[in-house]
Formats: structure tokens, C-alpha cells, sequence
């Protein structure tokens, strides 16, 4: 029977492991700020008035009740007992399942195919998640300002709007300087949430009833229609479960399980049976039951923290979006853009200038659009529910297909959560014109963009293969050197995509320099499905004939790609590469799209566009900027 991969991380990466309690407090500061502040607007947005739900025991009861086994059944269970377990060499996420899955069943093609169409939608909609989590976050923080004076609110969005272009701007600088204190913040967030919700809790007991979970199974059994409704809103209470598991890679399974169970779900089953307390004595409490918890005196304090709490929230599933952003690329789901690395310790700590300004951009029009966490509420679940639902689906293909347990335990482990999402996903398609559409129009966009670059991608490289079979490489230099080109000195290296392809960069030197270098080397780089390839796997050499030899450079889809310190770190007595000697030969293909090939003609004219303005290919290997040449090249596809 197959198991799942080891916590470890793959050899070459990373120092000695820091010890337990280090690793927890860093997992609490980056892993749960989103789910941590979901307080803040659950509860207000269960009880919107637009939702018909009236206010009276029976409902708070059976809400929190919903609201209590919904973080047991869902986060408890599923992400940090099952989920957490489906690692990818110790990473984790939707892409790092995504291959998992697809690995799994690379001799079923048609099947494959589907995985990745369905994980690629997955990946669309966490694209729309990181829109509406730094919005609705910071949002709901700053309008506690409305509880302490009401003619503040009229300062909610533009302090909103400050704070988040703020939190953008500075994302260029890495969060290294600030993530020291992001642990100690949430352990403080998390111990005045639990405390306050223990003090309200002291006021009205009655409210305890709702760990029962036939309390929250009368509410449904007597709403019908309203509790199907309330799911809805009662899935905002499960938002930032996916960083749990796309955070694993950077903390491991022990340091994610123990702060969840130490900490985390304590202190906001706590809040919320504290807020539902509240209700109970006060029901006029409902616009803001969170900040009505405190007594008014600390308040604004709390305004502070939680604003605090909420740019964590906000910083995590930002950086997981620039990390999503990279595997994509490396996965050949997005197209090569410019990425930064603002630490020189943690190669996790990445910055993509790109996709922080787009981000910018739409976290600025949700704000704006929507003006309130209550109506943004709306749209956050159906990217939230959505990404569950996808991640559910992959783990039974692993469960399945990697692991090899038995089909009938794969289908009652994976259905029973496949059923919950798939409520809480219906629950959410009714909020479609109240804003879900949002979300959903950023993910078809991602979707489109992805789903093309892959597709126009295979075809270029399918395109390759059939010139690579007219013309093979090594007959085609045997044929060369048989006329005695003229050897200039120095190292050539030519990027190929294929191992058998004869380089257009080569053929149109050869014709208008006519020399070839004393040492030629065609390089072809690979992007495993595996987060690390270990060091002893990352270069192979071989020599094809007097002077050129052929290399593979192997990164899995989490590496750093520098393509001269690889090869300069490669030792062999057979070859040894020098960076001021080399010079490297770019082909830049110019895709002419026509009809009745692969795809559809506009999305080879897309394909085309974002072929065209793709970023830099010698920025994203790290090539030395005076030593590259690139010749153009036109491909029909």
C-alpha cells in the first residue's frame, strides 16, 4: 500500500529544522491570520437583513451551532487530518495537489487531462480569493470605527484604501523584516478574542447548547430555504482553510496541527460562542456583534489590533499568491514574468511586481465597489467554497491513485467532504448578482489566461518535436563538423526546449556569422512535477560529439531558477563552466495563429499577444545581460 510523501523537505534545501515552539509561533503569524479574523464579519454578514434571518435564540443558537461544526467537520478533519497528509515532498496547495493528482494518473491521458482542467479552475479561483481577502479584511477592521463614533464612516474607506496601498507599495521590500512579529501579534489577537468571548459567554450559557450539533440540525430542519441561504454566509467562517495547507511547505504537518488544536480553534470557537452570546442578551448588537464584545473603552485598541491582524491576513494570501504565481510558471500555466526575491535566506520570500500592482488594481475596485465587508461577504464564498470543492476532487485521485488505498474507503472518506463544499458551494451561487460574480469573473479571466498559455504552450513544444524529427540534432552536427566550420573560441550555450531539436538560434548564426564556438552546449530546462529537485539530480551532461555537448537542467516548480550559478555549481572532470566566458543564444518565437489548428483562432491570438509580451526569458533564468543574444523565429500553431 502506497503512503504519503515525507514532511521533509527534498535534500539541498534549507538548514537545520528550528525547533517545534519556533516553528508553531511562525505557522500561527502567516497560516492563520485569514481564518483568525473571520469574526470580524461572519456573524454580521449571517444576520444581514437581506438574508431574512431574524435574531432570536433558536437562530443564534442553531448559527453558532453551524458555525462550530462547521470548523470541526471541515478544517479540523478534512485540511489538517486528511488533507495535510497529501504533500508533495512536504508541500502543499492547490498546485503542489494538482500535480500530485496528475502524476498519479499519467497512463490514463484523458483522465489526466481532466485533472488539470479542473485544477487549473481551482488555481483561477484562489486568484479571485487573494482579491477579496485583503479587501474584506482590512474593511471589516476599520469599520469598527463606526462603533465608536458613527459620523466616522464616512473615514472607513479612504483609511481602508490607505492601508491597503500601503500594504501593496511596501510588498517590494519582502516580509522578512516584518515577520517576526507576526507570530506574537496573533498570539495576542487570539488570546483577547478567546477572553472576550469567555466574558460574554459567563452572561448567557444558554448559548454552550450550540456545541450540540442537533442544535444546528433543528435550524436547517426548521428554515428549509433560510438555513440553505444562511450557508452562505456561514462559510465565511472557513475562509483562509486552504493556508493551511498551501503554507504546509514552509512549517511542516506538527507545527500547522498544534496551533490549530492549541490555539486557534479554541480561541475562535470561543468568539463565536461569545458573539452568539451577546446576541442573546442584546440583539441590537448585530451590525458589529465582534467589537460590541469589548467595552467601549477598548474599542479603539481593538480597531488597532485588528487592523493589524487583518494586513497579516491580507500579507499571507498575497505572498501565497506570488508563490501560486510561480508554480503556475514553472508548471507551464502562466507565462514567464519577473520575479524578485527579497531574501537572501528564504527562498519562499518572493516579490512578482507584475501581479502586486494587478492585485492592487482589483483590491482597490472591490473596495470601492462594494463599500462594506457585509456586501463583500457576498462575493467572498464562492471563490472560498470553490477551491475547497476542487481540493476535495483531487485528494480522492491521490487517496486513490497515489496512495492505493481501497476504492470504497477513497469514495466514503472523500465523498462525505465532497457533499459538505459541494452545500456551501450551491449556498453560494445565489449570492451570484449580489457580488459572487466577482469573484468568478476574476477566476474566468485567470482560467482563460492559464488554460490558454498551457494549451498554446504543449502546441509549441508538440510543433518543436515534429521540426526535432526532421532534422535531429546530432545527425545534424555530425553533418556540420564534417565541413569544417570555423571554431571560434569561447562557450555557446543554446537554449532548446528540446533534447533532439536543432536550435533556431544555431541554424541563423551558422548562416549569418558561419562560425560555431570550440564549446557548444545545448541546454534544455525541465520543470519536474516535485516542489525541490535535490542537488545531485538538478544537472546532467552529455557530450554529443568533438565539442558540444548537451545539458538538462531539472527544477522542480518551487525551485529558484539561475540557470549560471547551477551550472557554475556543477562539477565534473569532464566539463566546468565559466560565466565571463559563455555566451548564450535565445530563440524568440513569433506565434502565427491559423485557423483549424489547436485551438480556437482567438485564443491563438491571445497566446500570441502574451507570447509577445512575455517577460524577459534571460531575467527569469538569471542570465547576465550583456552576454545574451536573441534571434527571432516564427511558428505556426
Amino acid at each position: 500500500m502506497g503512503h504519503p510523501a515525507t514532511d521533509a523537505p527534498a535534500e539541498g534545501h534549507g538548514e537545520a529544522a528550528p525547533a517545534l515552539p519556533a516553528l508553531a509561533l511562525a505557522a500561527l503569524g502567516v497560516v492563520y491570520g485569514d481564518i483568525g479574523t473571520s469574526p470580524l464579519y461572519t456573524l454580521a454578514t449571517v444576520f444581514d437583513p437581506i438574508n431574512g434571518l431574524a435574531v432570536n435564540a433558536f437562530n443564534i443558537v442553531g448559527i453558532v451551532s453551524l458555525i462550530f461544526w462547521s470548523l470541526m467537520i471541515v478544517v479540523s478533519l478534512k485540511y489538517v487530518v486528511l488533507i495535510l497528509r497529501a504533500n508533495n515532498h512536504g508541500e502543499g496547495g492547490i498546485m503542489a495537489l494538482l500535480a500530485l493528482a496528475a502524476s498519479s494518473v499519467k497512463s490514463r491521458p484523458r483522465l489526466r487531462r481532466t485533472l488539470l482542467v479542473v485544477g487549473v479552475m481551482g488555481a483561477a479561483l484562489f486568484f479571485g480569493d487573494s482579491v477579496i481577502t485583503p479587501a474584506i479584511s482590512v474593511l471589516s477592521a476599520v469599520e469598527g470605527l463606526e462603533v465608536v463614533e458613527p459620523g466616522l464612516k464616512t473615514y472607513v474607506i479612504p483609511i481602508t484604501l490607505a492601508a491597503i496601498i500601503v500594504l501593496f507599495v511596501t510588498q517590494k521590500h519582502g516580509t522578512s523584516g516584518i515577520g517576526a512579529v507576526f507570530g506574537p501579534v496573533m498570539v495576542l489577537w487570539f488570546f483577547v478574542i478567546a477572553a472576550a468571548g469567555i466574558a460574554n459567554i459567563l452572561n448567557a450559557p444558554v448559548v454552550l447548547y450550540a456545541l450540540n450539533p442537533l442544535e444546528g440540525l433543528r435550524f436547517c430542519a426548521h428554515h428549509h430555504w433560510l438555513a440553505f441561504v444562511a450557508l452562505g454566509a456561514v462559510v465565511l467562517s472557513l475562509t483562509g482553510a486552504e493556508a493551511l495547507y498551501a503554507d504546509m511547505g514552509h512549517f511542516g504537518k506538527r507545527p500547522i496541527r498544534l496551533t490549530w488544536f492549541g490555539i486557534v480553534f479554541p480561541a475562535l470557537a470561543l468568539n463565536y460562542l461569545g458573539q452568539g452570546a451577546l446576541l442573546l442578551t442584546n440583539p441590537g448588537a448585530v451590525q458589529n456583534p465582534f467589537y460590541r464584545l469589548f467595552p467601549q473603552w477598548t474599542v479603539v485598541p481593538m480597531i488597532v489590533l485588528a487592523t493589524v491582524a487583518t494586513v497579516i491576513a491580507s500579507q499571507a494570501v498575497i505572498s501565497g499568491t506570488y508563490s501560486m504565481t510561480m508554480q503556475a510558471m514553472q508548471l507551464s500555466f502562466l507565462p514567464r514574468m519577473n520575479i524578485v526575491h527579497t531574501s537572501e535566506r528564504e527562498i519562499g520570500q518572493i516579490y512578482v511586481p507584475g501581479i502586486n500592482w494587478i492585485l492592487l488594481v482589483a483590491v482597490v475596485a472591490a473596495v470601492v465597489g462594494f463599500r462594506s465587508s457585509t456586501a463583500l461577504g457576498s462575493a467572498y464564498g464562492i471563490a472560498v467554497t470553490g477551491t475547497m470543492l476542487i481540493t476535495t476532487f483531487l485528494t480522492f485521485f491521490v487517496v486513490r491513485y497515489a496512495w492505493h488505498y481501497n476504492w470504497l474507503l477513497c469514495v466514503l472518506s472523500t465523498s462525505f467532504f465532497f457533499v459538505i463544499d459541494a452545500l456551501f458551494f450551491s449556498a453560494n451561487l445565489l449570492k451570484i448578482v449580489d457580488g459572487g460574480w466577482f469573484p468568478l469573473v476574476v477566476g474566468g479571466i485567470m482560467f482563460t489566461i492559464m488554460a490558454t498559455w498551457g494549451r498554446g504552450w504543449e502546441m509549441m513544444m508538440a510543433e518543436a518535436r515534429v521540426r526535432a524529427g526532421k532534422t535531429p540534432l546530432k545527425q545534424y552536427l555530425t553533418t556540420l563538423l564534417e565541413k569544417s566550420p570555423t571554431r571560434v573560441g569561447g562557450t555557446a550555450i543554446f537554449l532548446t526546449p528540446d533534447a533532439n531539436a536543432v536550435p533556431h538560434a544555431l541554424v541563423n548564426n551558422l548562416r549569418h556569422n558561419r562560425v560555431l564556438h570550440e564549446r557548444t552546449v545545448f541546454l534544455s530546462v525541465m520543470t519536474k512535477s516535485v516542489p525541490w529537485v535535490a542537488e545531485s539530480e538538478r544537472v546532467q551532461i552529455k557530450p554529443l560529439c568533438s565539442g558540444c555537448w548537451h545539458a538538462t537542467v531539472n527544477y522542480g516548480f518551487k525551485d529558484e531558477v539561475d540557470l549560471p550559478r547551477t551550472l557554475a555549481d556543477y562539477k565534473s572532470a569532464d566539463f566546468a563552466f565559466d560565466p565571463n566566458d559563455a555566451s548564450w543564444f535565445l530563440s524568440r518565437a513569433a506565434v502565427v495563429p491559423k485557423r483549424g489548428h489547436g485551438m480556437a483562432l482567438w485564443r491563438e491570438r491571445l497566446f500570441a499577444v502574451m507570447l509577445h509580451n512575455v517577460g524577459n526569458i534571460a531575467a527569469f533564468f538569471k542570465l547576465p545581460a550583456n552576454r545574451v543574444i536573441e534571434v527571432g523565429a516564427r511558428v505556426e500553431i
